[in-house]
């Protein structure tokens, strides 16, 4: 059953106002930016950290970014967001940042890539 999916994915077109080449850019260079985003109660970066669910580039170069904290009663919660804009808003040629905090579905340590659990320690 997955190979069917895998099939009709792969068939499906997808048009986009930027070239392919500067999707490719950016898709790097705006995960390089959130890497520079920490929690100030946690020594890893948010995107090791496993708490950026989702970023999607527009084809007017906004950038809209789906994303949570490891708990809603998070002291950084005011800061996080804006911090996250102004991350991915200083990589050329991004247009206007969308940040949205969600909390469905909730994080969890499961999230975190093995760099953050090596930096935390929690193997």
């Amino acid at each position: 059953m997955t190979d069917t999916a895998e099939v009709k994915t792969s068939n499906m077109e997808t048009h986009s106002a930027l070239a392919p080449e500067e999707t490719e850019r950016l898709g790097p260079e705006i995960v390089a930016a959130l890497k520079t985003v920490f929690d100030p109660e946690i020594p890893a970066d948010i995107y090791e950290l496993g708490l950026i669910y989702k970023v999607d580039i527009k084809d007017d170069r906004s950038v809209d970014v789906v994303m949570t904290l490891t708990t809603p009663n998070c002291p950084a919660a005011g800061e996080l967001p804006q911090m996250v804009e102004n991350a991915v808003a200083s990589v050329p040629g991004v247009g206007v940042v969308n940040v949205n905090l969600v909390w469905d579905p909730a994080w969890s340590p499961d999230r975190m890539s093995d760099e953050a659990r090596l930096v935390l320690n929690m193997w």
